[in-house]
């Protein structure tokens, strides 16, 4: 391409050299350098002047020198009069910390925009931001790429039977991501959740239910319309009156509401039961439904738990699948706390039903992968996993942005295999970060079949040599496209499709 200029930073020179040569091009020649004190020197070896520059510079596990190098190459050819600069950042760096987590926090994204600005930066090239509205940080147009199309293409021609498959978010936070890989593919998806298992006493299991009183009870309430109205208090745990007061279980479904399979029949006929008008009210001997016979069942009404089988639990401990009889760990002061019955369980016991809050307000996004490796490895707290979807006999596709820590990645894939009864798991991302012994713990997992990631972040040749599940797609292609649309002003929409061949 006459008029423009790449140069390769020194994260990802591989990389860039794939580029080029799809490109039909070499990178252009410069000179990257470090004092003796660690300062870093560039030196531009080639003229800039009204050139269309493109500085392909990625995340790396040297990541501040590497956003210097950048930020320092850019002001140099911005010095050498270029005519537009372009950051290509195929992994965007501190990607994780776009908001703030704390009153004091510091929302370090924005500002390595403002200073990729500052530098002289005209246009930014990157690949599957963590966070999509990061966009906004930069005063500069900015070209959020997906991996999501290339990744599609290589589920349909290397895994058998994919039509089968189960996409899953190993997080409540990545749902999105995964519904929009399930849609590509038209697959099922399901999700894998984690939650501090916390003891309790009566009192606890009593506010439970209360809570679940107003929420989850609303449909059987509006089934029987006013006969029940009054009499609403008489279900509690799960349980209903019968008309010498001994209580009779109610079948519930997953989420602790009975269900009902076929409509309502009202009994006209063999009813020894006299009917309960509008505003009129009963004993606390009476029924609180009156339709129950003596078996504690409605005439016409079956309950079932028929889409129980979709919700699993498992215990985790120490990030790890154990059997139910496994003894629990000692529990910490905050928890046992809870199996006292003072006034304080009562907030403990909110933890159940909402999700908790962010210090800033609102609800906070899933937990970064850092945070979740710590609280699932603490030896000291039972964590509870609930996998919802049916992947029995299926493939998984575990899917997220990036791998950086094990933990909760090897936590559901163990979930969706021991819990779910999975076929085989393909842990997927974007960004192989890989942070410590990441790769090789997962390797060493008997649940996960394959880790597919891509390019965009450098490997370490001796790790990925002795990772036989690991397989790396090739970002090159589509990163040299969007430079060629970029230089030539055409339109990047047909980079987001999925072209089926």
């Amino acid at each position: 391409m006459r008029g423009t200029l790449i140069f390769a930073g020194s994260s990802c020179p591989a990389l860039t050299g794939k580029i080029c040569e799809n490109l039909g091009m070499a990178p252009a020649d410069a000179e990257l350098t470090q004092f003796s004190n660690g300062e870093t020197s560039v030196r531009i070896l080639t003229s800039v002047r009204e050139k269309d520059v493109f500085v392909v510079q990625s995340g790396s596990p040297k990541i501040n020198d590497t956003i210097m190098e950048l930020l320092i190459m850019i002001s140099a050819c911005k010095g050498g009069s270029a005519n537009k600069i372009t950051a290509v950042l195929p992994y965007f760096p501190y990607s994780r910390q776009s908001k703030k987590k704390s009153h004091r926090g510091a929302i370090t994204a924005r500002m390595l925009a403002n200073l990729l600005g500052v530098a002289g930066v005209k246009h930014v090239v990157t690949v599957d931001l963590h966070a999509s509205q990061m966009q906004g940080f930069f005063k500069c147009p900015v070209d959020n790429l997906h991996a999501e199309p290339l990744i599609a293409r290589w589920i349909r021609h290397n895994v058998p039977n994919w039509k089968e498959a189960v996409v899953v978010s190993k997080n409540a936070g990545g749902t999105k991501r995964v519904t929009s890989l399930a849609d590509a593919l038209k697959l099922n998806f399901g999700m894998v959740t984690t939650d501090k298992k916390r003891g309790g006493s009566n009192m606890t299991a009593s506010m439970i239910m209360n809570h679940l009183d107003g929420i989850e009870r609303q449909p059987l309430l509006e089934a029987f319309g006013d006969q029940v109205r009054g009499h609403s208090s008489t279900l509690e745990n799960g349980t209903s009156a019968t008309e010498n007061g001994q209580p009779r279980t109610v079948r519930a479904d997953a989420q602790g509401s009975p269900r009902r399979a076929n409509g309502l029949h009202q009994r006209t006929t063999g009813s020894s039961r006299p009917t309960v008008a509008r505003g009129q009210t009963t004993t606390p001997q009476s029924s609180a439904i009156d339709e129950l016979d003596e078996d504690g069942e409605p005439d016409g009404l079956e309950y079932n738990d028929q889409r129980a089988h979709e919700v699993i639990h498992g215990r985790l401990v120490q990030g790890h699948i154990v059997p139910d009889d496994f003894p629990s760990p000692a529990t910490s002061a905050a928890d046992a706390s809870l199996t006292e019955d003072d006034p304080m369980t009562m907030s403990h016991a909110s933890s159940f039903f909402a999700s908790q809050q962010h210090a800033l307000g609102g609800s906070g996004d899933a937990a970064s992968s850092d945070e979740e490796d710590e609280i699932l490895k603490d030896p000291k707290i039972e964590h509870m996993i609930t996998l919802v979807g049916d992947v029995k006999n299926r493939t998984v596709f575990i899917v997220d942005d990036m791998i950086d820590k094990p933990g909760s990645w090897i936590a559901a894939a163990e979930t969706v295999v021991k819990r779910g009864f999975a076929k085989k798991v393909y842990c997927i991302a974007t960004h192989a970060v890989f942070g410590a012994d990441c790769l090789e713990q997962m390797q060493a997992c008997d649940c996960i079949d394959a880790i597919v990631v891509t390019n965009s972040y450098p490997i370490r040749e001796d790790k990925a040599r002795n990772a036989s599940k690991l397989v790396v797609l090739d970002l090159s292609f589509l990163l040299a496209e969007a430079i060629r649309r970029n230089h030539y002003g055409e339109s990047m929409s047909p980079l987001f499709q999925h072209i089926v061949d």
